[in-house]
């Protein structure tokens, strides 16, 4: 069931990316646009529709912040792989933008793509103007100095240390990095109704960080060519990851112990998350 509801969810946010940018015109930067957002597993779309689902919220307003965080999503992907940051060729087995049209396009396009999420989020169609108010405002705080952007600075100031991180540090830094819009995309459906977040907010911290170790422990044990991107770069450069400081098997067991986690958050929607909890399980046993 939750892989139907997945491929649901990524059709509909598909559709919702070709009938907006289908409207901006052939310029190469909105060619740019759509390629960043094409493809990908889209889990985070994937909990902005399923907990406005759980939260009595239609498809039809969810569907713009749900969007909206895939907007934001692509667009740090973009910035990532330029050769200042992370200098990858190759993004959900395709050439990253900058490496299929130039730097230029893709600073630009990523820059559009964060701009397009706030706009998205902030559509009428979502609800009142106070629901659109937080979810813009809550937005900015996680992908921004004290979220996102901030994990990505760390990790980028890890390249050079000396020491490596502890895992406290990196724990620190996959919250921003990674966690952040996880976190914001599972109570996005909350905050639309505007609904306890706590318990939603406790599901996604556990897994977020379990998603980071699975990712980690994708990058010793498959290969580019099934993952669709570069593998082994973090220990190439020497930096440490979840797998490097706790052992590929107890990194294994600490994400399947941060699953458990995440779905015991939400026994207060009894049956009404098992859809969300299969979620949680589906991050540490995805092979991409």
């Amino acid at each position: 069931m939750f892989h139907d509801h997945l491929k649901e969810s990524g059709r509909a946010i598909q559709a919702q990316f070709d009938s907006v940018l289908g409207d901006m015109g052939d310029l190469p930067v909105i060619r740019a646009m759509a390629h960043a957002t094409n493809g990908g597993k889209r889990l985070r779309g994937f909990m902005v529709l399923e907990s406005a689902r759980l939260h009595g919220i239609t498809a039809e307003a969810a569907i713009w912040p749900a969007a909206g965080i895939e907007a934001l999503h692509a667009y740090s992907l973009v910035h990532d792989d330029l050769p200042c940051m992370d200098d990858d060729d190759l993004r959900r087995g395709a050439p990253t933008v900058h490496v299929k049209w130039n730097e230029a396009t893709a600073v630009l396009a990523g820059d559009a793509l964060q701009t397009l999420a706030f706009e998205m989020v902030s559509d009428p169609r979502v609800g009142s103007g106070e629901v659109r108010a937080d979810l813009a405002l809550s937005l900015a705080r996680a992908s921004g100095p004290q979220g996102m952007v901030m994990g990505q600075a760390l990790d980028i100031a890890a390249e050079t240390v000396t020491t490596p991180l502890t895992l406290g540090e990196i724990t620190a830094l996959q919250r921003g990095k990674t966690g952040a819009l996880i976190e914001w995309s599972a109570t996005a459906g909350a905050r639309m109704a505007q609904a306890d977040l706590a318990p939603l907010q406790a599901y996604a911290r556990a897994l977020g960080l379990a998603f980071q170790i699975a990712d980690d422990v994708l990058d010793v044990t498959s290969d580019a060519a099934t993952l669709g991107k570069a593998t082994g770069k973090d220990a190439d450069a020497g930096k440490a990851t979840f797998v490097s400081l706790l052992g590929l098997d107890e990194a294994i067991r600490r994400a399947d112990a941060l699953v458990t986690e995440a779905c015991d958050a939400l026994s207060v929607y009894q049956g009404k998350a098992d859809i969300l909890r299969d979620a949680a399980r589906f991050v540490v046993t995805r092979k991409t």
